[in-house]
């Protein structure tokens, strides 16, 4: 297991794939993240939804596999258990400077190679907290295309464009807010904050492409930089998909102004 260090404070934990049930699409994840002062703001297996994990790339589409977890949701039947899960694993860690480098493979239950990945996690200092930074690259294993999808391309309605790299807050009171002071959920602002019981505050930042914020607070808390939002993409053999997101990690609650101050 890696972790990652602050000025010498332990912020995040980094265990490798899990070995559990396959429903809950095994992948490495960040979990716990924690504050500089030590507060919790990740959660892993939760009741409601064990197959959120942490912070972690994941998608419900990849080629017709689920690699998010749970149930699948099929057009005009709605969300079912199928047996249609895959798993991502990791081909090694490599240090750098402040984090690490991963080599992982996106694979269905029998194995078979979907997508390859290569990810960057490094952290570090910033105002009010310190910063991690997320990167991974999306490559298919052969000279096929790979489609990518979600709940909503499949036919939900409701904004539930989720996949992509996701993160699992704590539960409790959150807010949500942007820059334009817009509805969080499906925005394609610079960036979206979520304060939890004023303990914590997490920004986001990251989206590229056609991609939308997916945020929810209530049922439960989390934030997505959502892949799919509206529309299927497709992977391109040689054309990695590429997404460089970063996260600010603040204790204690943050204004609009104070986020700003701080990109």
């Amino acid at each position: 297991m890696a972790g990652l260090t602050v000025d010498d404070v332990v912020v995040a934990e980094c265990p490798d794939t899990p070995d559990v049930d396959i429903r809950l699409a095994p992948r490495p994840f960040l979990h716990p993240v924690r504050t500089l002062r030590g507060v919790t703001v990740t959660e892993a297996y939760p009741q409601d939804h064990p197959w959120h994990l942490g912070a972690s790339v994941t998608m419900q589409d990849v080629d017709g596999v689920n690699v998010w977890g749970g149930r699948t949701y099929v057009r005009d039947e709605g969300y079912v258990w199928r047996d249609d899960h895959g798993r991502v694993l990791s081909d090694g860690r490599t240090p750098v400077p402040g984090g690490y480098t991963e080599n992982l493979r996106w694979c269905d239950a029998e194995g078979r190679l979907l997508l390859r990945e290569q990810r960057s996690v490094t952290a570090g200092p910033a105002p009010h907290g310190w910063r991690l930074s997320f990167s991974y690259a999306l490559s298919t294993p052969a000279e096929a295309e790979v489609t990518i999808g979600s709940p909503a391309t499949n036919g939900r309605t409701g904004g539930a464009g989720y996949g992509g790299f996701f993160w699992r807050a704590t539960p409790g009171r959150a807010v949500a807010f942007t820059p334009s002071g817009t509805e969080p959920h499906g925005s394609t602002d610079p960036w979206v904050a979520m304060t939890v019981d004023d303990a914590y505050t997490l920004v986001f930042t990251g989206l590229s492409g056609a991609d939308r914020w997916f945020a929810r607070t209530g049922d439960y808390n989390g934030v997505c930089a959502a892949l799919a939002y509206e529309d299927t993409l497709t992977v391109k053999p040689g054309t990695p998909l590429t997404r460089d997101i970063t996260v600010l990690i603040a204790d204690g609650p943050l204004t609009p102004a104070q986020v700003a101050a701080t990109l």
